[in-house]
Formats: C-alpha cells, sequence, structure tokens
C-alpha cells in the first residue's frame, strides 16, 4: 500500500478520493469538487490517500497549527475491509505529522478530530463500510487516546449554507496523557482558525465560541 499527498484536483486519485466521500459521509461533510482546487494547494493541509494496486482504498486529511501547537485530522476514510487501512493510515500520518512538525522547528501539544456520536445521530450508515460505523470509529479513537472535550459542540455546515451541523463530539489526542484539561480558549482560538474560510456560520456557533471564551477550562472526558 502507498501514502500518497494530492494536490490538484486534477490528480486522478483526487476524484477516486472525492466520489469515496461521497459515498460514505453525509452531504454537509464533503465540500464541493471545484472547492478543494486552493485548499489543496496550502502547504498548511495535507490530504493523503492509500492506494492499493491503483486503487485509493482509504484517505485522510489532517493539518498543523505551529502557533497553537496543536494539529487536526479533518478526516479519515476507510473504503474496503481487511487490508489494514485504518491502522495503515494512523501510522503513516502519524510519522509524517512528527516529521512535519520537527522541520518546521515547531511543538506538538495533541491533536483533535471531530466524531459522529452515534447515540445522538443514528441515521449515517456511511456507505455500508463497517469500519466506518460510528460506533467503531469511536472504539477507535479511544484506542488511539483521544477524549472528548467537555463542551455541546456545532460546527458550520461545509454545503457552506450557514446551517449548524449537530450531532458530533469534539475530541482531543494529548500526546501527555498526564494532560486531563484544554484552556477554553485555545479550543475558541482553534475553531474560529479552522472555520475561517467559511464566511457563513450559525448563530449558534457564534454562542458556542461566546460561551468558551467565557469559561476557564475543558475537561477531557473518556469517548
Amino acid at each position: 500500500m502507498e501514502f500518497i499527498r494530492i494536490t490538484s484536483i486534477d490528480d486522478a486519485y483526487f476524484r477516486q478520493m472525492h466520489d469515496l466521500m461521497g459515498r460514505v459521509f453525509p452531504p454537509e461533510e464533503v465540500l464541493a469538487y471545484d472547492l478543494w482546487a486552493e485548499p489543496l494547494k496550502d502547504e498548511g493541509l495535507r490530504v493523503m490517500v492509500a492506494v492499493h494496486e491503483g486503487v485509493v482504498v482509504g484517505a485522510t486529511e489532517y493539518r498543523y497549527y505551529p502557533e497553537m501547537g496543536v494539529a487536526m485530522t479533518d478526516f479519515t476514510i476507510i473504503g474496503r475491509e481487511g487490508l489494514g487501512v485504518g491502522r495503515f493510515l494512523a501510522e503513516e500520518r502519524q510519522n509524517d505529522l512528527f516529521r512535519w512538525v520537527e522541520q518546521s522547528g515547531g511543538r506538538l501539544t495533541g491533536m483533535f478530530a471531530e466524531i459522529y456520536n452515534p447515540y445522538l445521530v443514528e441515521e449515517h450508515a456511511f456507505g455500508g463500510i463497517k469500519p466506518m460505523d460510528p460506533f467503531v470509529r469511536r472504539e477507535v479513537l479511544s484506542h488511539l487516546g483521544y477524549r472528548r472535550l467537555d463542551f455541546p459542540y456545532v460546527h458550520p455546515s461545509w454545503e457552506l449554507n450557514g446551517e449548524a451541523v449537530s450531532g458530533l463530539d469534539l475530541c482531543f489526542l494529548a500526546y501527555d496523557r498526564s494532560i486531563r484539561e484544554l484552556p477554553a480558549t485555545l479550543v475558541a482560538q482553534f475553531l474560529q482558525t479552522y472555520y475561517a474560510i467559511q464566511e457563513r456560520k450559525p448563530e449558534s456557533w457564534y454562542e458556542m465560541i461566546r460561551r468558551l471564551e467565557s469559561v476557564g477550562t475543558l475537561q477531557l472526558l473518556p469517548i
């Protein structure tokens, strides 16, 4: 299996990846094909695919924010069972991220990730791919060391229509396992930076940011 970076929408692997995204994610989580052109050129972003015998069987997108010392896993897709795609992506992503941080002379305290809460949202079938089942994905994140941040989370839809998307948890993987909480202002700063590309955001998102800016810390709880 190969771990290949995508930097253009003209890459044949990007077409395969975008089609895979459309099969496993609901529409509000998938950015339109043409709108990927500029983000793929961003040096602060990695869009990587797992390629097996010329076919994209998985993908992951992640980014690093040196000024905050944190990273974000935007998504991880396992497109085929029985190949060890999930472990392959997790290991390759971590190795690449650590090299990225070292080469930039930065630091890294941990990585954010959003995860569906199937106890709140049950209608997503995720293309019928069993490893993408939200119950399975939560257990995988838990095994990797992620914990959920203790606050009600919403995010703006990637359909860019200003609608709120709920039914998810924002989680964090702290590389120092003794960390039990995060400054709420750091979480607010991260979310404002991460979603700055979206001009239209729901009022519930702004209310969430205001609440984060008004409290001290957020507990990291088991998933």
